[in-house]
């Protein structure tokens, strides 16, 4: 009973919810891997990518613009995939 009545009503917050922490997870992985706290050092990171990268930023500019912009990707396609959830499963949108 509770099921029926209160899960159509909090799954669309827990999924958008879900996915806001995945950006998050995200942003926060590549900051601290960026300061040299995150993963160590043979796994790959794109925060770890940005800090190798910041050398040779006069350079070559564009090694430090492949991991940002896969960041950004990652973090907005979470975002917007969210959003698409939320509108797909919230009850007062639906059409009868």
């Amino acid at each position: 009973m509770y099921v029926r009545h209160i899960l159509p009503n909090i799954v669309n917050t827990l999924l958008v919810l879900v996915t806001l922490e995945v950006g998050l997870a995200v942003v926060v992985e590549a900051s601290l891997s960026f300061l040299g706290l995150g993963v160590p050092r043979p796994w790959p990171s794109w925060g770890s990518m940005l800090r190798d990268s910041q050398q040779y930023v006069y350079l070559a500019w564009w090694f430090p613009l492949i991991p940002g912009i896969a960041i950004t990707l990652l973090v907005m396609s979470a975002n917007l995939t969210g959003d698409w959830l939320r509108d797909r499963f919230d009850p007062t949108r639906r059409q009868l």
